[in-house]
């Protein structure tokens, strides 16, 4: 499946909160719980709008696992 870093992250930014990241990519909150937790996985254009607005690369937010 897919893993990601977001939490980390988002501590890393100054602490951001799953509020400020959420507005910033245009999801709700409780969808970036859930992609946090790993219970969702975001389209492929949310995951880049996720990375973008985290400033890093996409892969360091997100691994894919067999």
């Amino acid at each position: 499946g897919v893993r990601n870093r977001i939490r980390v992250l988002r501590f890393n930014r100054g602490e951001m909160t799953q509020e400020t990241l959420a507005k910033r990519v245009g999801l709700t909150r409780q969808t970036i719980i859930a992609i946090e937790q790993g219970r969702y996985s975001p389209s492929l254009a949310a995951a880049f709008r996720i990375a973008n607005a985290l400033k890093v690369p996409f892969d360091e937010v997100f691994q894919f696992e067999e």
